[in-house]
């Protein structure tokens, strides 16, 4: 050591500030002129320097002085002239100060320098977070080169370690750890550099660090700079059996297994015994390449070298038995394991389990997880979600559905996916409350449903009539910043319109406007078709033209539903105003109006349409022909039926249960029930099974000619195919016997339709109660009146009300009298010497209004649908 140098530490305590000239320090005038910095002899400067930095606490007055007068360069000459005579923790408190309190630049070098000292007193802490500002640019420091900052920095390490007289310190370990702990993002790379660096000058760090770096690397997926910075460390340093692992690791992850395994026998020559993770890094890299008798042979090399197999190796021979699907083996192998008293943990287990669910023998996945059990395992989470996963591959979803009610019960986490597939097949069996649910329990757990999947759940509330559910689900995600896209809008909006519920849709179409959500085409072609299917043209025309105001082309869809609407309504020129308008009309579009036509008893302005169909090479379909067939059969013209009929057949286009319902209905209508009878023939003929509409019409045909004997022969045949009769089959045979004048045959139909569960309808009693009205069996058709008022039958119609149920046939006169928004009808019937008078009054009265009417015509009141029916029996005077 330079004993000259050490002289300098030897001072008296100075009695005046060397940063000031002694005249100016004399001199003390109010009006002195400003001041000019001395120039300082570096004798002054180290004394003044070193009388702060060496004492063991800072006086921070006196700092001030230092960083005014003194240059970032020139204080690193002085810093490092002084370096063994500075209290460490002194300089550290007096760097943070000046830096942060007068904004001063110290260079790198003096950074450095500051880190080696405090390494050197062993002050590794203050030292490390030192570093670590330094890298993260959290100090302002000097640089030459800012991109290369960390060059700079071991650059400046490397000058102190070959200093003659600097004492030896970890620097490189501490940088090289920070940068691979600290800043992995971009330290590897920085790290690396610096490895590059000193070993050009023959410096290396621990193998501590080096085994850092390369486990860093290998864990980054780093490969190829992990087998050059390790032939690096090779020149300088003898690897132990760890860098020879992390090494082998790297080579084995990117599947060069030769050069793992050359490896491995360079670290037997030199010396270095394996050990059970060199081993398993090995057979892992080999199951993967698919080399299973080499890892094999493997394994029972490392037991004849005194290595033990560890619950990791045995682990990897299971997990890679069963991605072969090698089964047989993995049974040996777990009876070696056992036999070797090692135990299946969690791991190998779920391992297992996961093998088996990919197989599909759940059976199996299920006998190990009760093993778990039985061994003093419990079932993780992994388990769990493994074998939900499993039962949905195999579409055992009722097992799935319980397995993920046991994982709530006992709160184990559940992955996304084991939501997801539960609750997509929920909302396939319509089971909506529990898909429900176990959206909510995603959501409490931040998962968050995927956009596929919220489509469904809130179209299939919306098709359960769960209107409000769904709106709720759609507000509950907006609260959670889940913001659900157009699609599941549109889903919902689609929902809310099929709900005609108007407040709804709203409501939500105000929330996605502030929410910004943009309408799409398919949100204002289902607004539109809900205006038209409401009659509201008007506004649906306006929302095509919003439409093109933002860009977006109106298009087939859109025209269909506006003409669609226009056609519903009867509004068949305006339809096909529209039309003449509509550039590109489909098959569709034709078929809407065809119909239209045909509901409006204009046949042939329907065929002129088809006409120009077949002209313009357009196809056509069974809707078109199945419009024209019941167009034409409603209008009693079966020729021309059974011809469109023929011509669709010879088209090639199939005909439907609807095809020859219209045909069946339309026979009938004429008479010529036979005829009928022959259609449900070729219908089976074709293999195509009459449905309850065709039996209904064949049935209603035979009813109207009075053959109640073959309608009971139908209602046979119905049966024996399978075929149950509904409310409108019981109510057309029920008129049918009504027409007969057969009352208790009829009222025999209404009780077999009501022990079948089959709910007899409003028009099911009118029917009736006419039927007793023409055979003058009063009694027996106000009765009628009361079992409706119990039942509650929803009456749609004030006057079906007076002319099937009221208008009992032997009436003297029926009176209308309008009040305010209700209608009262007073009729006026004779029969057996008897005056009946009944009141029906139309709308909700108020049952306290009603004692007034009841005491003004002496009458007694029947309550029903919103309807009060009086009754009032007057002597019958001749």
């Amino acid at each position: 050591m330079d004993l000259k140098r050490l002289r300098i530490f030897k001072f008296s305590p100075l009695k005046r500030n060397p940063f000031q000239s002694a005249s100016t320090q004399h001199k003390h005038s109010k009006s002195s002129p400003k001041k000019t910095p001395v120039q300082l002899e570096n004798q002054d400067s180290i004394k003044w320097v070193t009388s702060i930095l060496s004492n063991p606490s800072l006086d921070s007055s006196k700092c001030k002085d230092i960083v005014t007068h003194l240059s970032p360069q020139q204080f690193d000459s002085v810093f490092s002239d002084i370096r063994y005579s500075v209290k460490p923790r002194t300089a550290l408190s007096f760097f943070y100060f000046a830096s942060r309190s007068c904004g001063f630049k110290f260079t790198i070098k003096s950074y450095c320098l500051l880190i080696h000292l405090l390494l050197a007193s062993k002050l590794d802490d203050p030292a490390r977070l030192l570093l670590i500002q330094l890298i993260d640019d959290k100090l302002p420091v000097l640089l030459h080169d800012p991109k290369n900052k960390h060059i700079e920095i071991a650059t400046a390490f490397m000058e102190f370690h070959f200093s003659s007289d600097s004492l030896p310190t970890p620097t490189f370990d501490h940088l090289i750890h920070v940068y691979c702990t600290q800043f992995k993002s971009f330290g590897l790379d920085l790290a690396s550099d610096v490895v590059r660096l000193i070993a050009k000058k023959h410096l290396f760090p621990s193998l501590t660090t080096c085994n850092i770096l390369l486990t860093s690397l290998v864990k980054s997926n780093l490969l190829q700079k992990t087998h050059e910075i390790f032939n690096i460390l090779r020149i300088g340093l003898q690897p132990d059996v760890y860098l020879f692992t992390t090494a082998i690791n790297a080579l084995c992850k990117d599947r060069k297994i030769k050069d793992a395994m050359t490896m491995l026998s360079q670290m037997e020559e030199i010396g270095v015994s394996p050990n059970v993770a060199t081993y398993n890094n090995i057979i892992d890299g080999l199951f993967k390449n698919r080399n299973i008798e080499e890892a094999f042979h493997l394994k029972e090399k490392m037991i004849k070298k005194g290595v033990s197999p560890n619950l990791i190796t045995y682990s990897i021979l299971i997990n890679g038995l069963l991605k072969a699907e090698n089964y047989n083996e993995v049974s040996t192998v777990l009876t070696e394991m056992t036999t070797n008293g090692i135990v299946p943990n969690e791991v190998v287990y779920n391992t297992l389990i996961n093998g088996y669910c990919k197989l599909g023998d759940m059976k199996k996945a299920i006998d190990l997880r009760n093993d778990m059990s039985s061994n003093g395992l419990n079932p993780n989470s992994v388990t769990f979600n493994t074998l939900i996963k499993g039962f949905c591959k195999t579409n055992q979803f009722e097992q799935a559905f319980n397995l993920l009610e046991e994982m709530l019960s006992i709160s184990l986490t559940i992955n996304a996916g084991s939501f997801t597939c539960v609750i997509h097949w929920l909302c396939k069996v319509s089971k909506m409350d529990s898909a429900l649910r176990f959206v909510n329990e995603m959501l409490l757990r931040d998962l968050r449903p995927n956009d596929g999947l919220l489509t469904m759940i809130i179209g299939g509330l919306c098709k359960k009539g769960k209107h409000s559910e769904a709106v709720n689900l759609w507000f509950k995600l907006l609260e959670k910043r889940y913001f659900p896209n157009i699609v599941t809008s549109n889903a919902l909006i689609h929902g809310l319109c099929e709900s005609k519920n108007s407040k709804e849709i709203i409501k939500i179409l105000k929330e996605m406007l502030e929410r910004g959500f943009h309408f799409d085409r398919v949100t204002y072609n289902t607004l539109i078709s809900w205006h038209c299917k409401e009659g509201r043209f008007e506004e649906g025309f306006q929302l095509s033209e919003e439409m093109g105001k933002k860009g977006i082309s109106p298009d087939t869809r859109t025209c269909n539903s506006l003409i669609n609407g226009l056609c519903k309504k009867g509004k068949m020129d305006e339809a096909l105003m529209l039309l003449d308008k509509f550039k590109t009309p489909d098959v569709y579009t034709y078929g809407v109006i065809i119909q239209g036509f045909c509901k409006s008893d204009k046949v042939q302005k329907g065929k002129d349409l088809y006409n120009k169909m077949v002209n313009e090479k357009m196809e056509v379909n069974s809707y078109i022909y199945n419009s024209l067939i019941r167009g034409y059969s409603n209008t009693g013209d079966m020729k021309e039926a059974i011809r469109v009929y023929d011509e669709m057949k010879s088209k090639g286009i199939e005909p439907t249960s609807e095809t020859f319902s219209s045909l069946i209905h339309g026979h009938c209508e004429i008479g010529c029930v036979e005829d009928a009878k022959l259609v449900i023939n070729e219908m089976r003929e074709l293999k195509l099974s009459p449905n309850v509409v065709c039996y209904t019409a064949l049935i209603k045909g035979y009813c109207k000619i009075g053959e109640m004997d073959k309608v009971e022969a139908i209602l046979g045949e119905m049966c024996s195919y399978g075929i149950n009769p509904n409310t409108i089959t019981y109510t057309v045979m029920i008129d049918g016997y009504c027409k007969l004048g057969q009352m208790d045959m009829a009222v025999k139909l209404l009780g077999e339709m009501e022990g079948k569960g089959i709910v007899p309808d409003v028009v099911t009693y009118n029917t009736l109660a006419n039927g007793f009205s023409k055979e003058g069996r009063i009694e027996d058709a106000l009765q009628l009146f009361d079992e409706m008022s119990q039942r509650g039958p929803k009456i749609k119609n004030d006057h079906g009300l007076i002319n099937g149920a009221v208008y009992l046939g032997i009436y003297e006169h029926v009176e209308f009298t309008p009040r305010s928004k209700r209608a009262c009808y007073k009729v006026y019937i004779k029969s057996s010497g008897l005056r009946f008078q009944m009141i029906i009054i139309s709308g909700a009265m108020i049952s306290k209004r009603m004692d007034r009417y009841m005491e003004r015509f002496n009458a007694n009141a029947i309550a029903f649908s919103g309807l009060w029916i009086l009754r009032k029996m007057i002597k019958f005077m001749d």
